[in-house]
């Protein structure tokens, strides 16, 4: 979605500005067209001259100064643009753009953009916190502004606190995604997504537990690509992976953890997905201590109870949600993938062979069939996950809307 795009950079007054050199770098081999608008204060970190030199394009920085050119005056800049960003975004930038102030050529390309916009703060904790700036932040909010949070980290004055601008690429990825859902044709714009990711783990004692070799990295997958389509997604998720851009992760780790999780947030969703490789069993009675090895006895007995079945307890009461459920097998995939449909009660279900090394747990690329009650089978060929997950989901939008 960057490639192609025409980008206003609005660089404002903060230590984190040299970050922005990189962001703009990482744009440009996007192959976006990257053009920057530079504060005042911003010039006393970072040179136009840089900025110039890297993006091949001179850089606005005075509504007056004879230097500047007709075909980048502040009007023109505006409707040229595809998309604005302000990096780093100052206390007083925001300050000025909620009070619709142009008094500079930065404020004035914004107050005359007709395009989306995201900003990212950057400050001193303290001033983060102050309650005008928090105010501020809801009233962009409010106005359909888009906020990549800061981090916590180290800050300028030498200790740590959530003021700090996100790294170069994790800005980028965010961008990304946020041009996805403006710029784009999302087709969940306004729905829902509650998915589930991992592996449970069921204990043996306060060491050991059972569990399966799913890596979490299709939910993650499916979770990334829903937001994209413009969705509002929840992940339940037994996996440590870094969180996709603009989800709720809700950690788990057990399969009862995992269906109360589930429930909680089922009534909310439209489109329910069970990526998650729930264990089948668990231990009647976990030991309260790391079991010992015993001389005595050649080897240990567990006894197991089946764990509940979520996808069927979901299937059983969903009302308006669009529940889709997986089927990852060694045999017969799709005989038992078919079967699992119709008692599950899904909407759709998802059939992968695990017994290809290629597409099994842990890899980073999956071919799948998708099995629903009224269609024929559809087989999705060999892909990267997120590639996946998008068709996937273009397919259930197309079905939801049938």
């Amino acid at each position: 979605m960057i490639a192609g795009k025409k980008i206003v950079l609005v660089v404002t007054g903060g230590i984190a500005a040299y970050k922005t050199l990189i962001l703009a770098r990482l744009l440009i081999k996007a192959h976006a067209e990257v053009r920057v608008v530079m504060t005042h204060a911003a010039t006393e970190f970072v040179t136009p001259k840089t900025f110039s030199v890297l993006t091949q394009h001179d850089v606005l920085t005075d509504l007056f100064s004879d230097q500047t050119q007709a075909d980048i005056s502040h009007i023109e800049l505006a409707d040229w643009a595809d998309y604005m960003l302000v990096v780093p975004a100052t206390a007083n930038f925001m300050a000025k753009m909620v009070q619709g102030i142009a008094d500079d050529a930065a404020s004035s390309v914004v107050i005359a953009r007709h395009t989306p916009i995201a900003i990212a703060p950057a400050m001193n904790l303290n001033m983060y916190q102050n309650p005008a700036v928090v105010r501020n932040l809801e009233q962009l909010k409010a106005d359909g502004v888009h906020i990549i949070e800061p981090v916590v980290g180290d800050l300028a004055e030498g200790y740590q606190g959530k003021g700090r601008l996100p790294e170069p690429e994790d800005l980028y990825a965010q961008i990304e995604v946020l041009m996805e859902r403006d710029l784009g044709t999302p087709v969940l714009t306004g729905k829902r997504v509650l998915i589930s990711a991992g592996g449970t783990k069921e204990a043996i004692d306060p060491v050991r537990y059972i569990a399966n070799r799913s890596s979490g990295k299709m939910g993650y997958a499916l979770a990334q690509a829903a937001v994209q389509a413009g969705a509002q997604v929840d992940l339940v998720s037994t996996v440590q992976l870094p969180a996709p851009m603009f989800t709720n992760v809700i950690a788990v780790e057990t399969a009862d953890q995992m269906l109360a999780a589930m429930q909680a947030h089922f009534e909310q969703a439209d489109i329910v997905i069970m990526a998650a490789a729930v264990a089948d069993y668990r231990v009647a009675n976990p030991a309260n201590q790391k079991i010992k090895k015993d001389p005595d006895q050649k080897g240990l007995t567990l006894n197991l109870v089946e764990n509940p079945d979520i996808l069927a307890q979901l299937g059983a009461k969903k009302t308006h949600q669009y529940l889709v459920g997986f089927a990852a097998e060694t045999q017969n995939l799709l005989e038992h993938a078919q079967a699992k449909l119709i008692k599950k009660q899904a909407d759709l279900l998802i059939a992968n062979d695990v017994s290809n090394h290629d597409i099994a747990f842990g890899s980073d690329n999956n071919e799948v069939t998708l099995l629903s009650k009224n269609d024929a089978p559809k087989h999705l060929p060999l892909t990267d996950k997120l590639t996946l997950s998008h068709q996937i989901l273009e397919i259930i939008a197309a079905q939801m809307e049938e």
